[in-house]
């Protein structure tokens, strides 16, 4: 039995920024606590970052809310960013003029930003360690090093014809 994990979500639409500028910042907060990711948004020079401040804002109070009103027992200090997206929107076709009485054509991109958080598991701790077997490890090193040392000497470089001619 699979324990389901619940999630809030904010969205921001019709953003004036291009999806690639948006996902510079949300590639910094992705999978990281709250607080941090609200630490790192509030601290990213860049012009999308306060929007995706105030949204991760909005998600974090959409989590109270609704574990509030569906009675669920919500840690705030145990939620992190499961998923930040940001998705192409509508592009606005711009015209520049261009020399010679013509006229460039770009493109406004419009973002549409996605942000969704969620609630750690507890039970399985934020640290894992692993183990290795050292006594398989270390004997299974050990002859492919000898193996290599005692191929070394036997491979001497070959002379060439120059330096069989000046020996003779």
């Amino acid at each position: 039995m699979a324990v389901e994990t619940k999630e809030y979500r904010a969205e921001a639409k019709f953003q004036r920024v291009s999806p690639q500028k948006a996902r510079l910042v949300l590639d910094l907060i992705k999978g990281r606590g709250v607080q941090e990711a609200l630490e790192t948004a509030a601290f990213t020079k860049k012009r999308i970052a306060p929007v995706i401040h105030k949204l991760l804002t909005s998600a974090v109070d959409n989590a109270k809310y609704v574990s509030g009103e569906q009675g669920v027992d919500l840690d705030v200090d145990n939620l992190y960013v499961k998923l930040a997206l940001a998705n192409d929107g509508p592009r606005m076709k711009r015209i520049r003029p261009a020399p010679m009485g013509r006229a460039f054509r770009y493109q406004r991109r419009l973002t549409h930003i996605v942000l969704a958080v969620a609630e750690r598991e507890a039970a399985a701790g934020l640290v894992t360690k692993v183990e290795e077997p050292k006594a398989a490890a270390k004997p299974a090193a050990a002859p492919k090093a000898a193996k290599v040392k005692a191929e070394e000497p036997a491979a001497a470089p070959k002379a060439t014809k120059k330096k069989a001619a000046k020996k003779a």
